[in-house]
């Protein structure tokens, strides 16, 4: 009964829309708790469109999508994602339905290329359909929106006065608006009048128009009364638009902005004796017109209307970025047509001969060679490029330096296009269009950028020519040393050519006259240049090279002297070093910090020493080593190794305990393995195994004792575990993580008295400690655990988020990766910035499937059901297994749980876009790191903000593919449940998109990441981690394994590089960014893949 009342007032004319709402609310919230509300989905999805709830009406159509495809649902579910600014997902809703075999039979609308803006695809779908019928008057409306949208004003003005003459009244009024744009743009102001007296009354566009002309007739009085009342008329849809969303207003603040530059015209015309005053309002146009989004559509009707007073030749400037937009995006048409009037004053011209370009404004002469590379004349546009240059440089024109450099940048870019591979004859022409560049330019970075990279590339040829690593006493056209200085000599000196530099110098600063060249090159950069490279400096700080280990050390003093709290922490690990060369190094390094910063040094080595306490504590020690032990003496018979282990823990015991905690161990288990290690001395006297074997009888029966004990501790005091972190009161030291030069250092006030224990196999702890600035900050401190590789990862992510950040494409869909804090305090100990809201994907399934009483492991109780012996059975046999234990399970617990876990539709696809977006960032960048191991524990979800946050970098180049046992067949996790999370379209739309944008930004970027990756895997520290069997023993210690770790460095760099230039399928094949993003999909998905992941990867999640 009340269902029934709710029903008939959704269906009452005269209900307000905040009722419509409530009730729309009120059914959400009784969904979430799954006691749904008995009306009909598709009721309520038009009545939340009705009312603008845009997210709920998606949420619906959604459901009644799935239920049930039709061409209205997917028209409808395509109108609303572009409603709701989402035109990724609105493509994949159209691909999704022109790819799916049940979907074959749905004819394919012309309207939805055009709400997708694929108004090319649109005007041939259009004309198509004029074909059939010509007078089809819904396509000849088509055919005019899309003209009006390209640019086609000829076009638009000669169809619209076609049709004028054979239409309607009715059909008048709909022409009108667009036949005056085309005519407005033609200056054909007779035909306007016409046009704008047919159209509605009281319609901004009709008032617009009208003070377009009168603003054309100069009578300012009337064009200032159709502005203010166009004003008027677009207030109220102005004031509903951004109260939902300011990128759905955008349109209309557009149109109001408009208005405000007729009013400027207006003043612009009445100046028309100050050109002062003239070229304020032109300088103000510009600076406008750089803060619009860069849109075709948007850029061009801005501009139009300045066509009223500066024609483009006047307005050269606006004119060519104009241009230039249109040519990144794709536009070429356009472009061609804008850089044709601005040549010679006429579209209409067939071709720009060379005599045109010899007179043409250089700028524009340089905008047009740009748009001939791009539309596929390259051989062509690199000559006319010389051509242009040459004459150029000879004239010497006055101000156009700059120009000329970019020219020349542009020059070597091509080259190095056209050419597969450097040659000796190719080699000196490139560098000197990029040393030209420099020169023309003195403080454009880029150009010192291009110049130092191409060099660097030239020494890499000439070292794969030579085939040798230690000398370049033969390469006679590149001096290393101007290399280094190219960069050294710029103060915007980047991360990339900091490293780029780093593995010169460590190469080659043996050689006298490099290291002399640095030592003179460091005093002109800033010392900030290497706060962001440490890392890479700490790891080479026991060089072998006198040379090179002097000018390592010398460079970190002075660091040190600007940034003591940078330098503390990696120096503290270093100086914890096996290796006894690494530990005096950083001794002797850190002894020059003591001279200036002593309370320091001794507080970091003081917090360092007392958090490996609380890291791993006494009885963990002991049950892990005892294990490690046995393992050497029941099963590998390995008697010198095991004593290696018990002498040590033997050790520690004589040392005797320092806290509350060691005390109480010593007193419960010290006196059977005081003991058990007399049993040994014994042993080692006699050499007799009845005394081993009694000792292994008290250390058995300890282990045991030991390891059940462990397994209660859950927290610690630190007043037991270390009293000397409880007392350290207002440090000097930073709060790991938190340093950044030049701004307010936040140093440790105290530790918090009790430290949590997370039960995970590893055991880590979180720590809590205040901050001088009042913030408690959280660490998850962990024991056992290498870090220094995470370390380098999260450098690799912040140059990744950097180039995110630049491209227009990935910038305005928000894309970067989550990133934290990593702060190694030894060899195996160190702490991670805690990671707020945020739970693994296992434990969100985990507690779903708790709350609806479904078994956790039901799809490997199915497989098992069905095949006891799963892992002897062949490939075939795998997957037939495999998809029985889908075809059983739904899948939706990751959709579910991101609905449930929203309080409305909006929260709801806001998560699930970001979810979907940062799943596909990590796809690509987890695929060209070759990270592995992407279980459900090591993958995390935000609850607030829904982005993906992955942790655990451990397997990184592709090491999880080529161990022994269950390697791994796929580039990154895209299973089931995650793409039945996504939107309805699966990995069509916003992943497959976003796949794309960030392919191609990491593609066209490869030099950048090449050289932060190979920086990576040329790191003595933690290259021996590289191999399939790591054996961290040997780090750097036999010749053989360097050997074999140099050659499998090699050939990651070499799979890498033909990652990031579409050739990782075939080397003789280079697939561009569409196909090879495919590809990756596919073996991403393909159950052939997945059925072969080992059972704790949980492939069928």
């Amino acid at each position: 009964e009340l269902v029934q009342c709710l029903i008939s007032a959704l269906r009452s004319p005269n209900i307000p829309p905040e009722i419509v709402s409530t009730i729309l609310n009120l059914a959400e919230f009784m969904e979430h708790y799954d006691k749904s509300l008995p009306i009909d989905i598709p009721m309520l999805g038009s009545y939340a469109e009705n009312c603008h709830a845009y997210a709920k009406a998606l949420h619906y159509k959604e459901l009644q999508f799935l239920a049930e495809p039709s061409t209205e649902t997917i028209e409808k579910l395509i109108q609303i994602n572009n409603q709701l600014q989402l035109p990724d997902a609105a493509i994949g809703i159209l691909t999704h339905a022109q790819q799916n075999p049940s979907l074959q039979g749905l004819q394919l609308k012309e309207n939805w290329y055009e709400k997708l803006n694929r108004w090319e695809d649109a005007l041939a779908a259009y004309e198509r359909k004029r074909i059939e019928d010509p007078n089809d008057f819904e396509a000849t409306m088509g055919v005019m929106r899309c003209m009006n949208a390209l640019g086609d004003w000829e076009g638009l003005s000669s169809l619209a006065q076609e049709k004028w003459a054979e239409a309607s009244a009715p059909m008048k009024k709909q022409i009108a608006g667009l036949a005056a744009a085309g005519a407005w743009a033609l200056g054909q102001w007779g035909l306007m009048d016409d046009y704008i007296s047919t159209m509605k009354q009281e319609s901004p566009d009709r008032t617009f128009f009208q003070a377009i002309l009168s603003l054309h007739k100069n009578q300012y009085a009337d064009a200032v009364r159709h502005i203010d009342k166009t004003r008027d008329l677009l207030d109220t849809e102005l004031t509903a638009l951004v109260g939902e969303s300011y990128n759905r207003a955008y349109n209309v603040v557009v149109r109001v902005q408009m208005l405000a530059e007729l009013e400027e015209i207006i003043t612009y015309k009445q100046f028309a004796d100050q050109p002062d005053r003239q070229a304020t309002i032109r300088k103000t146009w510009m600076t406008r017109l750089k803060g619009c989004q860069r849109n075709v559509e948007v850029w061009q009707r801005i501009l139009k209307v300045r066509t009223l007073v500066i024609s483009p030749k006047e307005n050269m400037e606006m004119w060519i970025k104009f241009a230039n937009l249109c040519r990144k995006s794709n536009r070429l048409e356009l472009a061609e047509k804008t850089l044709k009037q601005l040549l010679v004053g006429d579209q209409k011209i067939a071709t720009v001969h060379p005599s045109i370009l010899a007179r043409a404004a250089p700028q524009v002469v340089y905008a047009h060679l740009k748009w001939m590379w791009e539309s596929g004349n390259r051989v062509d546009a690199l000559s006319h490029l010389r051509e242009f240059t040459g004459r150029m440089s000879s004239e010497m024109r006055l101000g156009n330096n700059s120009l000329l450099a970019r020219c020349c940048l542009k020059k070597g870019e091509w080259q190095m296009y056209l050419q597969e591979d450097w040659s000796e004859d190719t080699i000196p022409d490139i560098l000197q269009s990029y040393l030209l560049a420099t020169q023309y330019d003195k403080d454009w970075y880029k150009a010192w950028h291009a110049w130092a990279l191409a060099n660097f590339e030239v020494v890499s040829h000439f070292e794969k020519l030579h085939n040798s690593e230690n000398s370049i006493e033969d390469l006679n056209n590149v001096e290393i040393p101007d290399e280094a200085m190219t960069a050294m000599h710029q103060e915007a000196l980047r991360y990339v050519d900091t490293l780029r530099l780093l593995t010169l110098w460590f190469k080659y600063g043996y050689q006298p006259e490099v290291s002399a060249a640095l030592n003179e090159g460091f005093n002109s950069v800033n010392i900030d240049t290497w706060l962001e490279v440490i890392p890479q400096l700490i790891a080479r700080i026991h060089a072998q090279n006198p040379n090179v280990r002097k000018l390592i050390h010398q460079l970190l003093a002075e660091v040190g002297k600007e940034h003591p709290q940078a330098l503390i922490y990696p120096l503290t690990v270093a100086s914890k070093s096996q290796s006894h060369h690494r530990q005096k190094a950083a001794e002797t390094v850190m002894d020059k910090l003591r001279a200036h910063s002593a309370v320091l040094v001794e507080q970091a080595l003081l917090v360092s020493k007392e958090l490996i306490r609380v890291a791993i504590i006494w009885h963990e020690i002991w049950a892990e080593q005892l294990e490690e032990a046995s393992r050497l003496y029941y099963v590998e018979r390995n008697y010198d190794a095991m004593f290696v282990i018990l002498d040590e823990l033997q050790e520690r015991l004589d040392r005797g305990p320092e806290t509350l905690r060691e005390v109480a161990f010593v007193q419960a288990y010290g006196r059977e393995l005081q003991e058990a290690g007399v049993w040994c001395r014994k042993y080692k006297q006699t050499l007799e195994l009845p005394f081993l074997t009694q000792a292994w009888q008290l250390y058995y029966d300890m282990f045991k004792k030991i390891t059940t004990q462990v397994s209660t501790i859950t927290t610690l005091e630190l007043q037991y575990v270390s009293p000397k972190l409880l007392a350290a009161r207002d440090l000097e030291l930073a709060v790991p993580g938190t340093y950044r030069s030049g701004e307010p250092v936040v140093k440790i006030k105290s530790f918090f008295q009790t430290v949590n224990i997370i039960s995970s196999k590893q055991r880590p702890r979180k720590l809590l400690l205040k901050g001088s600035d009042g913030r408690d900050y959280q660490f998850l401190l962990k024991g056992h655990e290498d870090l220094r590789q995470d370390e380098r990862v999260m450098q690799l992510f912040g140059l990744v988020n950097t180039l995110l950040s630049i491209n227009p494409e990935t910038f305005k869909r928000h894309l970067n990766i989550q990133r934290y804090t990593v702060t190694p305090l030894t060899p195996n100990i160190g702490l991670l910035g805690w990671v707020p809201n945020c739970d693994t994907l296992h434990s969100l399934i985990r507690d779903y499937r708790e709350s609806k009483k479904i078994l956790l492991n039901i799809e490997h109780r199915l497989m098992l059901q069905m095949a006891p012996d799963y892992d002897q059975l062949s490939i075939m046999q795998k997957v037939e297994v495999f998809e029985y234990a889908l075809n059983n399970t739904t899948g939706q617990d990751l959709y579910k749980v991101l609905w449930l876990k929203s309080k409305n539709s909006e929260a709801w696809l806001e998560r699930r876009t970001n979810y979907t977006r940062s799943l596909a960032v990590m796809s690509m960048v987890g695929y060209i790191l070759g990270l592995g191991d992407r279980h459900p524990s090591n993958i995390m979800l935000d609850r607030f903000t829904g982005k993906i946050v992955h942790i655990d970098f451990g397997d990184c180049f592709e090491v999880a593919m080529t161990r022994e046992k269950y390697p791994e067949k796929i580039p990154f996790r895209l299973t089931r449940m995650l793409v039945t999370a996504m939107e309805v379209s699966g990995i069509e739309g916003n992943f497959r998109t976003t796949c794309e944008a960030v392919m191609s930004v990491l593609r066209n970027n490869k030099e950048s990441l090449m050289a932060v990756l190979e920086a990576f895997v040329h790191d003595p520290l933690i290259n021996w981690r590289i191999m399939a069997a790591p054996s961290p023993r040997l780090e750097g210690e036999n010749l053989g394994n360097a050997l074999s770790i140099n050659r499998r460095a090699r050939d990651i760099i070499h799979r890498i590089s033909n990652k990031l230039t579409g050739k990782d399928f075939n080397e003789n094949q280079t697939l561009d960014v569409p196909s090879q993003v495919d590809k990756l999909i596919q073996q991403a998905i393909s159950i052939e893949n997945l059925c072969q992941c080992y059972i704790g990867w949980c492939a069928f999640w």
